[in-house]
């Protein structure tokens, strides 16, 4: 039997690589059904339809997007993925780096019954205009 340890990481891990691969309801599949997000005190984003809808929404406008973590930290049901997003921005074709991290609480079958996110959207939208903070 895997460790926790084990399939955090992994989950961790897949969950970078289905933000890579484009596949929107590759990402919403590590939702709970009635899993949600909340991105920097946003309007939470309930469901896997409105979580592929929102991952669509950044394959629009990253069409490489790629997604690596960068560290997983846990205890208990609660866990923190810190994450590093790349990318072209498919108007402006700037080149794109932005760093933050998802707190989850997790379900006991490991899956994001919440997730909170965060990155610095000042740096962020530096970025997609050109121009470095």
């Amino acid at each position: 039997m895997a460790s926790i340890r084990d399939i955090l990481n992994n989950l961790a891990r897949d969950y970078a690589i289905a933000w890579s691969s484009g596949d929107a309801d590759a990402v919403a599949s590590f939702y709970a059904h009635d899993g949600q997000i909340a991105i920097n005190r946003g309007e939470p984003i309930q469901g896997h339809a409105a979580i592929a809808e929102m991952a669509r929404g950044f394959y629009s406008e990253f069409p490489d997007l790629e997604v690596r973590c960068d560290m997983l930290r846990w205890a208990g049901s609660h866990a923190i993925f810190v994450w590093t997003l790349e990318g072209h921005h498919s108007e402006t074709g700037n080149h794109v780096i932005a760093r933050g991290w998802e707190e989850w609480e997790l379900t006991p079958d490991h899956k994001v019954q919440s997730s909170l996110g965060w990155f610095d959207e000042e740096d962020y939208q530096s970025q997609i205009n050109g121009k470095k903070v």
